[in-house]
């Protein structure tokens, strides 16, 4: 069963770009990584599935429901966290998620309680006294309290050290398998590896893949660092599918995409000292696709 699914969203400003054509579903039970860099159109396609702004043309469905025409409805079970948080300065920080959990009509106490002390948040304190860390907690606790379907993350970390980073991304595992839907947005693309089973990459508003974690990994770069025993002529590796050749300081170095034969094939009539074969990170994937346009 799909939980979200966009048809050609599209959301322009006047002339400038918002997104456009975008066009995907994301499956009871995931966790998907929503993935580019700042300005790219991820805030705004979230804000459009929230009904905060409305489409320019397409459509978005959150649990087979448009939503637009079914807002309040939808949003009683979902939890949002934006990229930035505000709050009333002057309040205590129980006091608005107390607030919070009376939109949803349920006893959200004892879930406020659990889930303060997991990310040491002081439920005592003003909002105005909180660092950025502790505000980004707040919104954590506020986005969680009612044990939502569906979860929307936009940039989450931000503002939280290491130390609750690690704790945030435990708590999400677990309310994934409590049956939660999460959809993980960010351009930290190390915690989406981490987290995700499926991911969209998003480039100036438009999606330019939609991928299984572990296939984006498979079907993408492997990056050869070789020692030869001495020079190797460039020519030795002028085959289809090897790129950002490298040979400085008794190191060759590419990046290959093929028949992995065939590259092995090139490699054993070298001499060679030593020879390392890394999976690229997310980072590398991703720039493949931004930079050069796949």
């Amino acid at each position: 069963m799909a939980v979200i699914e966009l048809n050609g969203l599209t959301k322009t400003y006047g002339g400038a770009r918002g997104v456009t054509d975008l066009s995907f579903t994301v499956e009871e039970g995931e966790i998907f990584g929503f993935i580019g860099p700042n300005g790219a159109g991820k805030s705004t396609t979230i804000r459009t599935m929230l009904g905060l702004i409305y489409p320019t043309s397409g459509s978005a469905r959150i649990f087979g429901k448009d939503c637009i025409e079914h807002g309040p409805e939808i949003k009683k079970e979902i939890g949002y966290l934006p990229s930035e948080v505000f709050y009333y300065d002057n309040m205590r920080v129980k006091d608005l998620l107390n607030y919070s959990a009376s939109f949803y009509k349920k006893d959200c106490a004892g879930r406020i309680k659990a889930l303060a002390e997991r990310m040491e948040l002081d439920l005592t304190k003003k909002i105005d006294d909180l660092s950025l860390g502790n505000k980004k907690k707040v919104g954590i606790v506020q986005g969680l309290l009612h044990s939502p379907k569906l979860i929307i993350l936009d940039e989450p970390t931000s503002g939280l050290d290491p130390l609750m980073q690690q704790r945030f991304f435990e708590l999400l595992e677990e309310e994934n398998k409590r049956g939660a839907t999460i959809l993980f947005s960010s351009h930290i693309l190390s915690e989406v590896q981490r987290l995700c089973n499926r991911v969209a990459i998003i480039k100036e508003g438009r999606l330019m893949a939609l991928e299984k974690m572990s296939e984006l990994k498979e079907n993408t770069y492997k990056r050869f660092k070789l020692q030869p025993a001495g020079q190797v002529a460039p020519g030795a590796f002028a085959i289809p599918g090897v790129t950002e050749w490298k040979q400085e300081d008794g190191e060759v170095s590419f990046l290959y995409k093929g028949n992995i034969n065939e590259i092995t094939r090139r490699i054993a009539e070298l001499d060679l000292r030593n020879m390392w074969v890394e999976e690229p990170d997310l980072e590398e994937i991703f720039m493949h696709y931004y930079v050069k346009g796949a």
